[in-house]
This record gives structure tokens, C-alpha cells and sequence, in this order.
């Protein structure tokens, strides 16, 4: 029993230190010394020198964001893109205000109102009606810089590339009044994996800020499955690559509470269980090596966290009451110490609900953030998802 105990807690710590951490230094060694050069925009301006730019259409969907839909059109049309190549779409799924006339009033060039139908299925809609060779997609509440899709188109320069996805920086509000989300600190990192990733092979998720494909490359997904996470791998199944473009840059508002991110996260992960656990990720035919084992790393074992860390914790708790601290040549000492840092973790994220601190603040980014993986997967399993989504609060 004690050997199995000792196994449990010793293999579970193991793989979340690896999947939070180690993996991301592996991999930063592996990029350094195995990479290739990252894709970019340098492509795109060889490109239009030769004349060979490709068509964009650019879509995006909109479910009543009438508040920010004319700033959003207003950032596309100002790009550093030829305007006679771009094509600006705006996917209204089901808008009960004004979204599609400010849209027009904007200068959007082809404004469709659908009924309510969810993100993923305006994007398939938008997709079969546009012109581009290239469709990119961008939230509503998503700003670009000027050369963001140059940047992004760039990548497809590269035969191989099916997907390519650019950097989104997440801002607080402009008073920033209260502010206690750490998701900006947690997405640079995240981004520095990618980029590592993206140099090695393919990333293993993208972002719904802003990403392209190829026409020929794109996919018609299930609707509760989202092209964030469903498209990279799938890519990657399909011969192509999905790569990270850091040139390309994009920002967007921020939730502006931890308690308001765990509600983000969980509404995501409702959607990201099912691509896992029926959507393909799980079958390794297709990746090779390589990125087998990256999609175990960072995308499998980093959602297994949270029962990760449950499991440590029991089998801790069981083996500090079989082995007290006087005894057993020290070795239970040993176990009331990691005891006393996973109950040390939960009391700091505890305490950073009460003192703003940034310690303490991101060790209850952290917990939060990790229990919204595993409430995802109970809402999912409870009543299913809904294809439909409402915008994240303080977001707009």
C-alpha cells in the first residue's frame, strides 16, 4: 500500500512540474539548438514587390457587439494591406442590436446576419461567401497593428504552413481600477512555448484573436469545437503546419478579476473536452514523435492538472497519517514537507483574495485557473455545451 501511495504522490508532482515547467525548458534548449527561423511578414513584402500578394478575407464574428464592432471594422481597413486585396467580413450570429448597421455604417465590405447559430458556424458561413485565398479571423473586441496581417500572411509563404496564428497581448482597462487577473503574466509565457514549438514543428493551440489558413486548409469543425484548439493539431494530422507568428500582433481588453478569468476559463474549457476526449486529439496517428510528444506535454497533461494535484494531495494526506514525522529514518518528515507546500499553495491563494499582493495574486490565478479545467469538464459531462457564446465580462 505504501509503495503505491509513494507512486501516486512522487509520479503525480513529477508530471505537473514538467508539464508547467520543465517542458517549457526543454523545449526552449530544443528550439535553441534544433530550430528553424520563425515565420513572418519578410515573405509578404518579397511578395508584394513581386506582385504576388495574396487575397485576405478577413472575418469577423459578432453576436451583438454593437459597442465595439465599428472600431473593429475601422482597425481592418487601416491596415498596412492593399485595400484593392483585403476583404473585411463581419458574421452577425444572431445580433439582437445594432451590430450589422454599425458594421455597414463602418465600411465593413460584406456584412451577413444570421440566425443564431454560434461563433464556429458564422465562421463557416463568412468562409463560403468570401473572395481571399487567405480567410483570417479576429474577435470583435480584438485591435491589430498596422502590419499585423502582412506579418501573418507572410507565413504562408511556406508551402507546407495550413495555419498560422499571431501574438494577442491581453491589457487591463485603461483605469485598471481593481484589477487582480494575472492571465497576462500566464499568456507570455504561454507564448514563449509557442514560439519555441512553432520553430520545432507545429504549435499545439492557437488563439481566436487573430489566426489565417489557406482556403484549401481550412475546416469545418464541429460548432461547439473551436478553431483555437481543434485546428492546430488537425493541421498537423493533414500534413500541414500550424505555426506562431510573434510579428503579428493583436490586443484586446482583458477580464479584469481572477474570479472573472475562472469563469472565462471554465466556459472554454466546456468546449475543449470534447475536442480532447472526442475530437481526434487523443489519437496519435498523424503527429509523429515529436509532436506526440508535445501535445502529451503541454496540451494532455497540463488539462489533467487538477486531478493531478487531487491525487497527490490524497495520497500525501494518507501517507502523513501512516508515516508521522518521528519515524521511519525521516522519510516521514519528508512527506509532512511536500504536505505542507501543497497546503502552503492553497493558503496563498487564499490570502490573495484578500491582499492584492502579486505573489499571492498569482498563486490564486494559479489554483483558480487550474479548477476551471476540471469544472469544464464537469459541465460539459453534466449538460453539454452550447454552440452559442456570450462575451467575457469587462472584455469590451
Amino acid at each position: 500500500m505504501r509503495t503505491a501511495l509513494e507512486i501516486a504522490l512522487w509520479c503525480s508532482l513529477a508530471l505537473i512540474v514538467w508539464t508547467q515547467l520543465g517542458y517549457a525548458a526543454v523545449l526552449a534548449l530544443l528550439a535553441r539548438v534544433l530550430g528553424g527561423p520563425l515565420s513572418g511578414g519578410g515573405a509578404a513584402r518579397t511578395a508584394e514587390r513581386s506582385g504576388a500578394l495574396p487575397s485576405v478575407s478577413l472575418i469577423v464574428a459578432a453576436h451583438d457587439e454593437q459597442a465595439v464592432i465599428g472600431e473593429k471594422v475601422r482597425n481592418a481597413l487601416a491596415l498596412s494591406y492593399p485595400r484593392e486585396l483585403l476583404e473585411v467580413i463581419v458574421a452577425c450570429d444572431g445580433c439582437t442590436d445594432a451590430t450589422a448597421r454599425r458594421a455597414r455604417e463602418a465600411g465593413a465590405d460584406l456584412v451577413l446576419e444570421l440566425p443564431r447559430g454560434g461563433k464556429i458556424r458564422a465562421q463557416d458561413t463568412a468562409v463560403a461567401g468570401a473572395r481571399g485565398k487567405i480567410v483570417a479571423f479576429s474577435d470583435a473586441n480584438s485591435l491589430w497593428e498596422p502590419d499585423a496581417l502582412r506579418e501573418l500572411v507572410g507565413a504562408f509563404a511556406d508551402a507546407r504552413v495550413g495555419y498560422a496564428c499571431g501574438q494577442v497581448r491581453f491589457m487591463q482597462a485603461a483605469d485598471g481600477a481593481g484589477a487582480t487577473n494575472q492571465e497576462g503574466l500566464y499568456w507570455r509565457y504561454e507564448m514563449a512555448q509557442r514560439r519555441a514549438e512553432s520553430r520545432l514543428r507545429s504549435i499545439t493551440a492557437g488563439n481566436g484573436a487573430i489566426y489565417a489558413t489557406r482556403r484549401e486548409s481550412y475546416m469545418v469543425v464541429d460548432p461547439i469545437m473551436g478553431h483555437d484548439l481543434s485546428f492546430p493539431f488537425n493541421m498537423v494530422k493533414r500534413g500541414w503546419r500550424a505555426v506562431y507568428v510573434p510579428g503579428a500582433r493583436a490586443s484586446e481588453k482583458m477580464v479584469p478579476s481572477i474570479e472573472g478569468e475562472l469563469a472565462r476559463k471554465r466556459r472554454m474549457m466546456s468546449h475543449t473536452w470534447p475536442i480532447v476526449l472526442r475530437g481526434g486529439m487523443l489519437s496519435p496517428r498523424g503527429y509523429g514523435l515529436g509532436y506526440a510528444l508535445m501535445i502529451l506535454s503541454h496540451r494532455l497533461l497540463r488539462y489533467a492538472t487538477p486531478f493531478l494535484h487531487a491525487l497527490a494531495l490524497g495520497a500525501n494526506l494518507a501517507l502523513v497519517a501512516a508515516f508521522p514525522p518521528g519515524g521511519h529514518g525521516g522519510v516521514g518528515a519528508l512527506y509532512v514537507l511536500a504536505l505542507a507546500l501543497q497546503l502552503g499553495l492553497l493558503a496563498l491563494a487564499g490570502l490573495g483574495g484578500v491582499v492584492p499582493a502579486r505573489p499571492l495574486l498569482v498563486a490564486r490565478y494559479y489554483v483558480l485557473t487550474t479548477a476551471s479545467l476540471a469544472l469544464g469538464l464537469w459541465d460539459w459531462l453534466r449538460h453539454g455545451t452550447s454552440a452559442a457564446w456570450e462575451a467575457a465580462e469587462g472584455t469590451r
